[in-house]
């Protein structure tokens, strides 16, 4: 069943599917999101800051397979760290398979995955949850930052391309992956999952914003991607287990960095004078000049 016939379809999905978690989210029209993110950036020198730091890491990692064609390595992984889980995931595709359920799992992977990192950012900006916004930010930017040298120096292939009993099932779905979204994902970044590490890691946070709706879709996100990278083909269980285990990290270092930035931007602003303050002090200036 093609849903997807190229990143434009992709894409405006991904479009349709932000505006609905937006509303979902906040309990207001989309664009009032959008707009209390877009004030914040103009706003805020330190909401603007991470903002960048983010995009920056990002930009980054759309470029990562040039850099894995300046910096190539003789050997490859795969055998050595995931031969030993041998091709379960083939069982588990024939098990479950149904046209429905790829068809679900390939839209939380392709599109769910990234709809939900925008509509975090804008959901936190707008209900001016900045300590979870500097979070969310951080967290993003770690889990891209330690992943990174990672698809460099350790390269293990996608379980579907070592084993001819698991089927690449995404191509059902998208049938131009490999020409249109693989400079996206090489085939041999595969430890640790960001998938799984970046969604838990939102679920995580999400778990913090107080908002109880946005928390229990965020932890479901996470798990139909966890189950939809084996089901589709993708991941090892050793890859799952290591985004797990970066999830954490970048959620609890996301966490504390947010406090931090947070008092930071409170301080600076109970610091800095009013413009009531300003303008007496102006006033008064003009007066003792007379």
């Amino acid at each position: 069943m093609v849903l997807f016939h190229s990143m434009l379809s992709i894409s405006l999905y991904t479009a349709i599917a932000v505006a609905i978690l937006l509303w979902f989210g906040t309990g207001r029209q989309p664009f009032a999101a959008a707009a209390a993110f877009i004030r914040m950036l103009f706003s805020s020198w330190s909401g603007l800051i991470f903002f960048l730091l983010l995009l920056a890491i990002l930009l980054v990692n759309k470029f990562e397979l040039e850099l894995e064609a300046m910096f190539p390595v003789p050997y490859n992984l795969t055998s050595a760290l995931t031969g030993w889980e041998g091709s379960w995931q083939a069982s588990l595709q024939k098990a479950l398979g149904s046209d429905y359920l790829t068809v679900l799992c390939s839209i939380f992977y392709l599109v769910m995955f990234q709809a939900v990192i925008v509509s975090s950012a804008a959901i936190y900006a707008y209900r001016k949850d900045y300590k979870l916004y500097y979070a969310f930010c951080t967290a993003l930017l770690l889990n891209y930052l330690i992943a990174v040298p990672f698809f460099l120096f350790v390269p293990v292939d996608e379980a579907w391309s070592a084993s001819p009993r698991i089927h690449f099932l995404i191509l059902e779905v998208f049938p131009q992956f490999e020409q249109q979204y693989r400079h996206l994902s090489g085939l041999d970044n595969c430890v640790p999952s960001l998938h799984t590490s970046i969604s838990v890691t939102m679920a995580l946070l999400a778990a913090r914003s107080g908002i109880r709706r946005w928390a229990v879709f965020a932890g479901i996100n996470a798990v139909v991607i966890v189950f939809s990278i084996f089901y589709l083909g993708i991941h090892w269980f050793t890859d799952m287990t290591l985004g797990l285990c970066l999830a954490a990290v970048c959620a609890a270092v996301g966490l504390k960095v947010g406090a931090w930035a947070d008092r930071r931007t409170a301080l600076a602003q109970r610091s800095s004078p009013s413009d009531a303050s300003r303008r007496l002090a102006r006033s008064a200036s003009r007066s003792t000049g007379s």
